[in-house]
């Protein structure tokens, strides 16, 4: 329950790279229980936070703030809070209070990861590319990281912005491919795990998350490597 999740102090700071791991994890203690993993939809939605600015202190207060309304409410029903995506509109309104208001402190962005892992990783995804044979400038903008592994590793905020970049033109790429049918069947499968959430969010989010949700499915669909760092396991 919420009273039982960790209480979130102002200026508190948190590594970069943990923001997805900061969410989940936090989640699961205020839902009270550790049988939960993030759906599709989730993953979909914090990336968008993330990609959006924001702050992790933001989404962690309004996820506090959302079961802490859900459990005091005088008709009790008993069911558990399933999806981050119910958080939503919680964690808008903790957002918007706190801009321009509170200066969030974050942690260099250390790596929880060597530089060995990294060029593991490039190098992966590179392979993968490779076997596609469809993307020759983004492999070749890809090749130019991990010829510069070394470097890029001092700044990973810039790198993870670069991938970042390779991957949404992959998307662009391959959406551009999709056939009508598969396009409308990714549509159906949003719609329906969309649809009990929609209340909770503002229509541009649900356009942004339309937008993040197509292009991870697509990407699936299609074979293509998650390049951002964040999936760097």
């Amino acid at each position: 329950m919420a009273e039982e999740s960790e209480a979130i102090n102002p200026g508190s700071t948190w590594n970069y790279f943990n923001y997805f791991t900061e969410v989940e994890e936090h989640f699961q203690r205020a839902r009270g229980t550790g049988l939960f993993l993030m759906s599709p939809i989730d993953w979909a939605l914090v990336e968008n936070w993330k990609n959006g600015g924001i702050p992790l202190e933001a989404v962690l207060r309004g996820i506090d703030y959302a079961f802490e309304k859900h459990y005091s409410k005088k008709s009790k029903s008993g069911k558990l809070i399933n999806s981050v995506a119910w958080c939503s509109q919680a964690i808008q309104e903790e957002a918007d209070a706190m801009a321009g208001n509170v200066i969030i402190r974050r942690e260099p962005a250390k790596a929880p990861f060597e530089l060995e892992e990294l060029r593991q990783y490039l190098e992966s995804n590179l392979a993968t590319l490779r076997k596609l044979d469809l993307f020759v400038e983004v492999t070749a903008s890809l090749q130019a990281i991990f010829d510069a592994a070394e470097e890029h590793y001092t700044d990973l905020e810039q790198l993870e912005q670069r991938l970042t970049a390779l991957e949404e033109k992959l998307s662009a790429i391959v959406r551009a491919s999709v056939s009508d049918e598969d396009l409308f069947r990714h549509r159906r499968e949003l719609e329906a795990t969309l649809r009990p959430y929609r209340g909770k969010m503002s229509a541009e989010q649900i356009s942004m998350l339309e937008r993040q949700y197509l292009d991870r499915r697509i990407q699936e669909s299609a074979g293509l490597p998650r390049l951002s760092l964040f999936y760097l396991k």
